[in-house]
């Protein structure tokens, strides 16, 4: 949604002027570049696009519709958005920015916390739940359509392993510029290097991909989102660097190696996903059968559905889901690649 509180806080991407209402749109007060506005939310993306572009502004990566709808937070999805609170604490009187919201569903996860929350991406691909009851935007996390010091708080989740470290470095300066003094950010994503723990998750990778030779599941989706992948911090040392030079320092790390949690996303999530897409293929009785595209969004919109609607199968999800937490409870101090970390705002970043 648009609300008047998001344009109090907006700004033009391109002159930093003001955004205002203009003849049933929006419009920058000084350089009067006007604003698309049709679909429920502000395009403020720069007028020149910067040269590296994820690949998640491509159709194919959204295939299987996972931003069509948002379920409630299961399996890995409830561990992140749960570290998120831990660490974040949000709460009533709190504005928060969700730097590289996706789909917007940590946005309308967290909108029970009282918390304002405000979410803004690259990509047009916002679940209709989201751009309903959340303030959504477009915009380049390297030039943020944002006042400065206009939130308390941040988060971004499953995004800076997608940048080079050009584009980490620009976007974790933005992000110090549009956090009030001492403001957190909160960050989940992996650095290069892994510790010794990471052995238990390669070898669920590998009978990942043994069950897919056998024709159990399909990994093509997770391995075409993986593409993206530039990684561009070396090792938990490089992140306390980055940090530095954006004006934030590590106030607190907890590392997350998915064993457990592979091997039921990777694996078991994935061999039910297969079973339900086989069955939503099947030739109908006038012998036509969707295709594996089609069956997929069809099959994911039937789980989605049902989780929604809770009983027995979103029970049983929810008690995976704890048993999933073994991982941070045996392994979260285990210095390894992935992790949950706040960032606390120091000061502005040094000049460059």
């Amino acid at each position: 949604m648009i609300s008047a509180g998001l344009v109090d806080l907006v700004q033009c991407p391109d002159c930093r002027g003001r955004i205002v209402a203009a003849a049933g749109g929006y419009a920058c007060s000084n350089c009067e570049r006007r604003f698309d506005s049709v679909h429920g939310y502000l395009d403020l993306r720069p007028r020149e696009a910067f040269e590296e572009q994820t690949k998640y502004l491509d159709e194919a990566l959204h295939a299987d519709a996972r931003h069509e709808a948002i379920a409630p937070p299961l399996l890995g999805s409830k561990i992140r958005n749960d570290m998120l609170r831990r660490f974040l604490a949000p709460g009533s009187g709190d504005r928060i920015i969700d730097l590289g919201c996706g789909s917007g569903r940590t946005l309308v996860w967290n909108a029970d916390s009282g918390a304002a929350v405000t979410g803004v991406d690259i990509a047009p691909y916002f679940a209709p739940d989201a751009v309903a009851k959340a303030d959504v935007l477009l915009g380049d996390l390297r030039r943020l359509p944002l006042r400065d010091r206009a939130f308390g708080k941040a988060w971004s989740l499953d995004v800076l392993e997608h940048m080079s470290r050009p584009a980490l470095i620009a976007m974790l300066r933005e992000a110090n510029r549009v956090l009030a003094d001492d403001g957190a950010l909160f960050v989940y994503t992996h650095v290069r290097k892994n510790g010794w723990i990471a052995g238990g998750t390669r070898l669920v990778n590998r009978f990942a991909a043994f069950c897919e030779r056998l024709g159990l599941l399909d990994l093509s989706q997770e391995r075409l989102r993986k593409s993206d992948h530039v990684n561009p911090l070396s090792d938990h040392d490089d992140l306390a660097r980055a940090a530095a030079e954006s004006g934030f320092r590590i106030e607190r790390v907890t590392y997350y190696t998915p064993i457990v949690g592979a091997f039921v996303e990777n694996v078991l999530v994935r061999i039910a996903e297969k079973a339900l897409t086989r069955r939503h293929a099947r030739p109908t009785s006038s012998g036509a059968g969707a295709n594996r595209g089609d069956a997929t969004r069809a099959a994911r919109r039937q789980a989605q559905a049902r989780v929604k609607r809770g009983g027995a199968l979103y029970g049983a999800l929810m008690v995976v889901s704890w048993v999933m937490r073994i991982d941070i409870v045996c392994f979260g101090r285990m210095r390894s690649g992935p992790f949950f970390a706040l960032l606390r705002k120091t000061g502005a970043p040094p000049l460059a």
